[in-house]
């Protein structure tokens, strides 16, 4: 099993504070002979339904080399994971949970609109240090 981003906890508990329930840390999915591990699984309750959205959540903390690098992994792995996830029917929606300083940042760079309009990435905004979501972006 892969190792935790340094904001996996973070981001439990910001979904945890904003009325989610955890289902899977992590979400494992299996296509073919390959397992993927998606970091969390959630699910809350939408009252007027009466049935739960469900979602998976990648987090990336946006540390490395440089920002072009971080978002080149993020983006790489959200397709990964997005087409694993189609292939197999899972009933979720895919976030990729983004510290504020990477939304601010490369995400809202010329090269980070694009990358994410393109391939209609849903982001959670969290800020690590309140273990809060700031904002949700379909």
């Amino acid at each position: 099993m892969p190792a935790k981003d340094q904001y996996h906890e973070a981001v439990r508990a910001a979904l945890l504070r904003d009325g989610w329930t955890i289902t899977h840390d992590p979400l494992v999915l299996r296509y073919h002979m390959r397992d993927v591990f998606i970091d969390l699984g959630a699910e809350r309750l939408i009252a007027a339904e009466k049935d739960a959205f469900k979602i998976a959540v990648e987090v990336k903390s946006f540390i490395a080399d440089s920002p072009l690098a971080a978002l080149e992994q993020a983006v790489g792995q959200y397709v990964v994971y997005h087409d694993v996830m189609e292939a197999t029917g899972t009933d979720r929606t895919l976030f990729l949970a983004v510290p504020e300083f990477a939304s601010a940042g490369i995400l809202s760079e010329p090269i980070g609109e694009l990358l994410v309009a393109r391939h209609r990435i849903p982001i959670m905004v969290f800020d690590p240090d309140r273990e809060e979501v700031v904002s949700w972006k379909r």
